[in-house]
């Protein structure tokens, strides 16, 4: 009798190799990520300290000019039914809504980056308008007081001569 008995061998897949190449895989990437996170906390260090500058200058740039700029509304539409919008010297960002409620939004704070991004790109352009405008209003008093002043003189040298020859 010959008995022929089956073996069945059982091929075990070849995780060891793939096991490795993963783990690895996996570590490199995680390492690669705290690198991008270490990077992530120097660039948000450093862009406080520029948007901090940043409002120091608009701070004393608007000062002399004026007490807010108008925003263009649909920078702010995301908000819902804006019908005004203004930022003051110091960053923040008044709303007005159709129903008569203010909002304040600090432009400053970390949350609010992209839309002091969108306001500033609005607001920049219209200093133009505003220092010209300001340097009129100076020119104007300056012509007026030129005026007012010779004539005064003119009347005060007459009065001298006066009092000279009584």
């Amino acid at each position: 009798m010959n008995e022929v008995a089956e073996i069945t061998i059982k091929k075990e897949p070849r995780q060891n190799a793939k096991t490795s190449v993963s783990v690895q895989t996996i570590i490199e990437s995680l390492k690669s990520a705290a690198d991008d996170i270490g990077q992530v906390n120097e660039l948000t260090s450093e862009e406080k300290l520029l948007v901090a500058e940043f409002f120091k200058s608009l701070l004393k740039m608007m000062q002399p000019l004026t007490s807010a700029v108008p925003v263009n509304i649909s920078v702010v539409q995301d908000f819902g039914a804006v019908t005004q919008a203004h930022v003051d010297p110091t960053g923040h960002l008044t709303l007005l809504f159709e129903d008569g409620h203010l909002e304040l939004k600090n432009l400053e704070e970390s949350r609010n980056r992209d839309l002091m991004i969108a306001v500033v790109e609005d607001i920049l352009p219209k200093f133009k308008s505003l220092t010209s405008v300001h340097k009129r209003k100076i020119e104007n008093r300056i012509k007026f007081l030129s005026t007012v002043t010779k004539e005064m003189q003119k009347i005060s040298e007459t009065l001298s001569a006066l009092e000279t020859n009584p």
